[in-house]
């Protein structure tokens, strides 16, 4: 329970936005506060919502631990059996009391935990955390993303150069050939677009398709997923040359290199997955890309939208503040609500709009629609 007041609901419903504001005043006041933990029915509710609070203060602190546990791999190590920092001394390379402070914090991030003759051996959502491909990797990138939120007013201005915009150069119109940026971005997404794949697939059906066409598909992650669920179906993977250059060959799988930019799309598809792209770029160029995919399906054609989304009017913890910044720090793209998406696909003509409930809203959410009346 919130201390917090519900918006108003429909129809004039619920609490007006007057006295939200004279009560948002009023808890506001530091004597409130004080005069609200004395209450025994309301002390639990002042108590959790303060601990809420001071965790939004402290979270890059909880981050930067987390990157501490996987560089040092302190939880590979309890993965194989319970630790100690006596133990872990000399791999670490860290005195015994700064290791002792790193396994407390493990165990107060719930990773580890804590064991009655002092060791700590590892938790299940420390071994989820492991067990989820391409995290690990994501983790250790964040290092530029950190650097890029150093100043958030900056960045909300606009008068910082990020590391983001060098990370992901693709979203400019092309990497410049830079190999090692390529591999860079290409390894990131490949590691982490095996959840995405699995909950895209969940959430939507190919049932029909004769072609499909990945546009921004990388090395083919997505793609061998499909090949996994639907053997006979062909899939032609589209991405920037230097992409698609250095993708492992796959049976059932083609690679055509190019820009969606600035050349045509291949042809012969009656479906085309968009599988995060479209949160990568401005307006003016997903519009631009979503009227250039209209063009290259058949009547009947299928399209499918598969990314981390906005909560629109129910904002939304990951796709509001993580992915919404994350975006920013890019300097190009942003998230946008599932509506927002199903607008722009009906101004460019598709029909048959659905929003699947997401299965994991944090991994991904999912749009489809059809081209239909043509």
């Amino acid at each position: 329970m919130s201390l917090a007041a519900e918006e108003p609901g429909p129809r004039g419903r619920g609490t007006r936005p007057g006295i939200l504001t004279r009560l948002a005043r009023l808890v506001a006041q530091p004597g409130f506060q004080r005069w609200a933990a004395r209450l025994p029915f309301i002390r639990p509710h002042v108590r959790r919502e303060g601990a809420e609070i001071f965790d939004l203060v402290q979270g890059f602190v909880a981050s930067q631990t987390l990157l501490a546990l996987i560089e040092l791999r302190v939880l590979h190590r309890a993965l194989e059996a319970p630790v100690s920092a006596e133990a872990l001394t000399v791999p670490l390379d860290l005195p015994e009391e700064r290791v002792a402070l790193l396994l407390q914090a493990g165990a107060a991030l719930e990773l580890l935990i804590r064991m009655r003759d002092g060791r700590y051996r590892i938790s299940l959502r420390g071994a989820a955390l492991l067990g989820v491909p391409g995290l690990e990797a994501m983790i250790r990138h964040h290092g530029a993303f950190y650097r890029d939120m150093a100043d958030p007013v900056a960045l909300l201005r606009g008068e910082t150069e990020t590391e983001l915009a060098e990370v992901w150069p693709y979203v400019f119109g092309g990497a410049g050939g830079q190999e090692a940026v390529v591999r860079q971005y290409s390894d990131l997404m490949s590691g982490s677009q095996a959840l995405v794949a699995e909950d895209t697939l969940a959430a939507t059906s190919l049932r029909g398709v004769r072609h499909l066409l990945d546009i921004g598909g990388g090395h083919g992650v997505f793609a061998r997923a499909v090949r996994a669920r639907h053997p006979g179906l062909p899939v032609t993977v589209f991405d920037l040359p230097e992409v698609v250059a250095s993708a492992p060959e796959s049976p059932g799988l083609t690679f055509a290199g190019g820009s969606f930019r600035d050349d045509p799309l291949p042809a012969g598809c009656d479906a085309i997955s968009l599988v995060r792209v479209l949160y990568d770029h401005e307006t003016a160029t997903v519009r631009a890309l979503l009227a250039k995919v209209f063009e290259a399906l058949p009547p009947g054609g299928r399209l499918i939208i598969s990314e981390p989304m906005s909560g629109g009017a129910r904002p939304d913890p990951h796709g509001d503040v993580y992915f919404a910044f994350y975006t920013l720090a890019m300097r190009t793209g942003r998230v946008r609500a599932p509506e927002e998406i199903g607008a722009i696909l009906s101004e460019t003509g598709f029909s048959r709009i659905r929003m699947p409930r997401a299965r994991r809203p944090f991994v991904t959410q999912v749009v489809t629609a059809v081209k239909t009346g043509v």
